[in-house]
């Protein structure tokens, strides 16, 4: 169960960062709004990450979380903010989801 609550965890930290960028380019009221998700996600994925190290050692947790992060935030990034695509971009996120794979299978 703390493994879902991991992912999940990780999901929000790239929720958080998606209405960072959403905030940052927003005016306004729009943009308050954007920042109050943002603190919202990133105390949710904060205390899920607590939750899943009652169980799962922090030296794999926090990696994956941060994995699950990393790899969401730059998918967000080119597909919704439109950041360039590259060969040696994609390889690195590959690189960064089979190290994520790897901590679960050690574990």
């Amino acid at each position: 169960m703390n493994w879902i609550i991991l992912i999940i965890a990780g999901l929000c930290e790239t929720g958080f960062a998606f209405c960072l960028g959403k905030g940052n380019l927003a005016t306004g009221n729009k943009a308050v709004l954007w920042y109050a998700a943002f603190a919202i996600l990133c105390l949710l994925s904060m205390v899920l990450l607590t939750k899943a190290t009652k169980t799962i050692p922090l030296g794999t947790a926090y990696p994956v979380w941060t994995g699950i992060g990393a790899v969401g935030t730059v998918i967000i990034g080119i597909l919704i903010f439109k950041e360039p695509t590259s060969f040696w971009r994609l390889f690195f996120v590959f690189t960064l989801i089979a190290s994520v794979i790897g901590l679960k299978i050690a574990h």
